[in-house]
């Protein structure tokens, strides 16, 4: 006889070598009868007659409901076992399916327990026919789903705490957007003034920002800014970029000079492991008692032009080029643009949000982009502050959720003179 690597004989073990307790196993389970098999398998078992009559049930099923052998065969259906809710489902969904069907499987019902307890339960039933393809009886499976329904209940729990929680959190989100904004833009004489903010997702916390606020010397000072990022971080960014940009403009209104000071501010702050930064215009108000209007002087940190919506219909970027974004270096620099503003004049200001956006018409890789922008304030020339804020909300919303980002806009500009101002 040949032998193996291992030194053995080469043929295959006896099912029966090895520990004691093995053997004894093996052999319980080959002695196991059907009946056994069926009295305590670990689900219920019952089979009934074509009108629901008990006609046999297991003892798993008996012992769960706390009922006798006797007190079910012969005299009780299906039905009687179920709750009245079951009982109806039962009778309208539950046996029309078995009898078009032949099979249901997998219902959730309940059953009633002798002691008046509910039993939650999964019921599969098939009708067995004969061999000239009448039915004969039904035949039914009930598995215990007590631990199912405990942990259902449980998930159910979990998810309305999670959309609690969820609300508590879009509550503190907006109430926290709102202290990041102005309560209300003051009223500028010799100016048409609107803003508008849309918020991209009332779960998280945009870092847009926009103010508009008297200096002395009778002008006024604008920004308009987009902190890097989402959530409680970009909202502290947010919160102190508003803050020193006014208490800048006090101290040296000069636009270059304000967006300087953020710059050192933001650069000191979060220069470490988490830098911080953001885009920034900020513009400096000044009437022109000679012609008419307003210069304003605008100082861009990296932010995307604003545009100039002419009295004549025309539109166009006001560029300025090479601006640099606000708290990445020690030294930014700042571009400066300067414009007068007329009657029928409007000076758009926005946030990224409103051109990275996409539109039903574009791919989920196209946005709607710069120049798309610039043709609809073409469109839109010439128009005025409020008017041109609505036709931008109105805008957004034909992107319903393509805009991911939060957006800002801010808009003024010089009214048109009535007949008896133009004499």
């Amino acid at each position: 006889m040949s032998k193996t690597s291992d030194g053995g004989s080469g043929e295959p073990p006896d099912p029966g070598e090895g520990a004691g307790g093995d053997r004894a196993a093996f052999s319980a389970l080959l002695e196991d009868s059907a009946e056994d098999l069926y009295e305590h398998a670990p689900c219920g078992y019952l089979s009934t007659l074509l009108d629901g009559t008990i006609a046999k049930i297991n003892t798993t099923l008996l012992d769960w409901l706390g009922h006798a052998h006797d007190d079910l065969v012969g005299r009780r259906t299906f039905s009687d076992l179920l709750t009245v809710g079951g009982r109806l489902y039962h009778e309208t969904h539950f046996s029309p399916l078995l009898r078009m069907q032949g099979e249901v499987s997998g219902i959730a019902l309940e059953l009633k327990a002798a002691d008046g307890s509910r039993l939650p339960v999964l019921v599969t039933s098939t009708v067995k026919t004969g061999s000239d393809g009448q039915p004969l009886l039904i035949r039914t499976t009930v598995f215990d789903a007590r631990e199912r329904r405990a942990y259902e209940t449980e998930l159910l729990r979990a998810r309305q705490e999670a959309e609690r929680e969820r609300e508590e959190l879009k509550r503190l989100n907006a109430a926290l957007q709102q202290t990041l904004l102005p309560p209300a833009l003051v009223s500028v004489p010799g100016l048409e003034v609107a803003a508008h903010y849309h918020i991209a997702s009332a779960d998280m916390v945009g870092g847009d920002f926009y103010d508009l606020f008297p200096l002395g010397s009778g002008t006024w000072g604008l920004f308009l800014g987009d902190v890097c990022g989402k959530g409680a971080a970009a909202a502290a960014v947010t919160s102190l970029a508003r803050y020193t940009l006014r208490a800048a403009a006090v101290y040296d209104p000069d636009p270059a000079a304000v967006l300087s000071n953020l710059n050192t501010v933001l650069n000191h702050e979060y220069n470490g492991h988490d830098p911080r930064f953001c885009t920034v215009i900020f513009g400096l108000l000044t009437p022109d008692t000679d012609q008419g209007g307003f210069r304003v002087t605008l100082a861009s940190g990296g932010h995307p032009p604003a545009l100039l919506l002419r009295a004549d219909g025309s539109a166009d970027h006001l560029p300025t080029p090479g601006g640099q974004l606000i708290g990445v270096l020690p030294d930014a620099h700042i571009a400066t643009t300067s414009i007068h503003l007329t009657a029928g004049d409007t000076l758009l200001l926005h946030t990224d949000g409103l051109t990275e956006a996409h539109t039903a018409s574009n791919s989920d890789d196209e946005r709607y982009g710069d120049e798309a922008l610039l043709g609809f304030a073409q469109a839109l020339a010439p128009t005025t502050a409020p008017g041109a804020v609505a036709a931008i909300r109105d805008l957004l919303d034909t992107f319903g959720t393509g805009v991911d980002d939060d957006t800002a806009v801010l808009a003024i500009s010089v009214p048109r003179l009535t007949s008896e101002e133009q004499q």
